[in-house]
């Protein structure tokens, strides 16, 4: 059976199985990463693709193994920097991201997943690493284990108080979780391993972080009209108008555009995002086999 690998992946090994040479059959396996156990809840992660596939919002899962998952095939294009900034593009991006926020929660009132993970990594952060961010080799710019502890905390106190609505989020929208299927008109996210109820604004603003790309040299590259670290806020606004949507999606998409003004909380929310990665990069560096430079 022929394959294909997969080589956008930093934290898993993905490979297509196939017998149509168009993949109009192809079925995907992936495998975890080493030690990504410690910043992945797998079961939690099984609980949540059962749960964006059974509202259309994910594709079928086949089965789970000991270190990996097999699934179905998404035909399209994995998006880029210069996708997500196409008006045609991100008006498609925030609908399917308007769609999964509707999911609800069976009546419960879910709690932000936001801080228990941020004091997850941290900690994995001071008990694994902390020669290594103390290391005089390290850029200057790497914050003090003190420095970050403070930095989460007033991140947490906040925030916390800014009433962004808590509703299921992916978490990790970055541009190649989104696949474009030109065919259908439609986008779907994929990788639900940091799915889970958090803070609206948080998974909005970390998608808008991604807007800035990254360069393969490393250098990271600067939004082209990003105001206050939110690119094209009022393109999104335009594209989400609610007059033209009704009912329950007229509503949420309504929230959205609150959500999407200057000094919003979006904008505060993509600090979160920074912090929550950085994090991940300094744990990612120590044990990762994959060859992509964390630091």
């Amino acid at each position: 059976v022929p394959t294909q690998l997969f080589t956008d992946g930093i934290t898993n090994k993905l490979v297509a199985c196939y017998r149509d040479e168009g993949m109009a059959d192809a079925v995907l396996v992936r495998v975890y990463g080493r030690k990504t156990e410690l910043l992945v809840d797998r079961e939690t992660e099984l609980r949540n693709f059962q749960v964006l596939r059974a509202h259309g919002c994910a594709p079928d899962l086949y089965c789970a193994f000991q270190n990996g998952l097999c699934y179905q095939f998404l035909p399209g294009i994995a998006l880029g920097p210069d996708h997500v900034r196409d008006p045609h593009i991100f008006r498609l991006v925030a609908r399917e991201m308007a769609r999964v926020h509707a999911i609800h929660a069976n009546g419960s009132l879910p709690r932000p997943i936001l801080w228990q993970k941020l004091h997850k990594y941290l900690t994995l952060v001071k008990t694994e690493l902390s020669p290594k961010v103390s290391d005089p080799s390290l850029p200057q710019d790497v914050p003090s284990l003190e420095a970050l502890e403070q930095e989460l905390a007033w991140m947490k106190e906040t925030l916390s108080q800014l009433g962004s609505p808590v509703v299921l989020c992916h978490n990790d929208l970055l541009c190649k979780n989104i696949i474009y299927d030109r065919t259908r008109e439609h986008v779907r996210f994929i990788d639900y391993e940091y799915t889970g109820y958090n803070y609206q604004a948080f998974d909005i603003g970390n998608h808008f972080n991604e807007f800035a790309g990254w360069d393969p040299l490393g250098a990271p590259k600067v939004p082209p009209t990003a105001g206050l670290g939110c690119p094209h806020p009022w393109g999104w606004r335009r594209e989400l108008c609610p007059h033209s949507h009704g009912g329950k999606w007229g509503l949420l998409l309504l929230g959205w555009t609150r959500e999407l003004c200057p000094h919003s909380r979006v904008n505060k929310f993509s600090l979160a995002s920074h912090f929550l990665w950085a994090c991940w990069g300094l744990i990612q560096d120590k044990y990762s086999t994959i060859d992509f430079n964390f630091l």
